[in-house]
């Protein structure tokens, strides 16, 4: 793919939920491909994902180590890559957090990350976890984590042509530029507000039973 238009992806998804292996994919169909890891083989367990990791991508694929430095590793890749594959902003999140004595906070790092998609020359695919869908962390730090990496995924989201979420190994597409009014309709769509008000009404009539139950 020597003339190919710049497209954003990201994909979003659950532990084993197949998404690491759906970019790679995607990231397959060039020629010239950078693969950005986050992670750091800090324990034996994780030091034997990533040597999996290692051998399920191709060897011609060029791997750069950037715990920290994501933003950095894609405007540098950028010039030469056709597509630059980052796996994953989870992971790079708890890092940026783990830093107790960076100068620069996480908001900060998470537009430096952003502003780099934007710049890169080459095609980028991003690879992140949706974590808001399970229980609430019962401890602050976790809450904060969760929400930054929620915050992180939006505006890595506003940017992307498209936005895959991976259910059991299957993609579902959630956002695509090349579809008109697709993201907005999503947006969008909702019950009536009177339909809305009903509920809200059951809602309340329910939970005043509830608790008329349990006193």
């Amino acid at each position: 793919m020597e003339n190919h238009t710049k497209n954003v992806t990201l994909v979003l998804g659950g532990a084993q939920s197949g998404k690491s292996y759906y970019a790679q994919q995607l990231a397959s169909k060039f020629e010239r491909v950078t693969f950005i890891a986050t992670a750091r083989p800090a324990d034996p367990e994780m030091r034997r994902k990533i040597a999996r990791h290692r051998r399920e991508r191709p060897v011609a694929w060029r791997t750069i180590e950037a715990p920290l430095d994501v933003h950095q590793a894609i405007r540098a890749e950028s010039q030469e890559a056709e597509v630059i594959l980052v796996d994953c902003l989870t992971v790079y999140l708890a890092h940026v957090m783990g830093v107790r004595k960076s100068k620069s906070n996480p908001q900060e790092s998470i537009e430096r990350v952003c502003d780099a998609i934007r710049e890169s020359k080459a095609s980028v695919i991003v690879v992140s976890n949706e974590v808001g869908s399970g229980v609430v962390p019962p401890y602050r730090s976790g809450r904060i984590y969760r929400d930054l990496l929620g915050q992180l995924n939006q505006k890595i989201a506003q940017i992307a042509d498209e936005v895959v979420l991976m259910v059991a190994g299957i993609p579902i597409t959630v956002k695509d530029a090349k579809i008109p009014g697709r993201v907005a309709d999503v947006r969008l769509a909702g019950p009536p507000a009177d339909q809305s008000a009903a509920s809200a009404n059951g809602a309340r009539r329910r939970n005043s039973r509830a608790q008329g139950t349990f006193r």
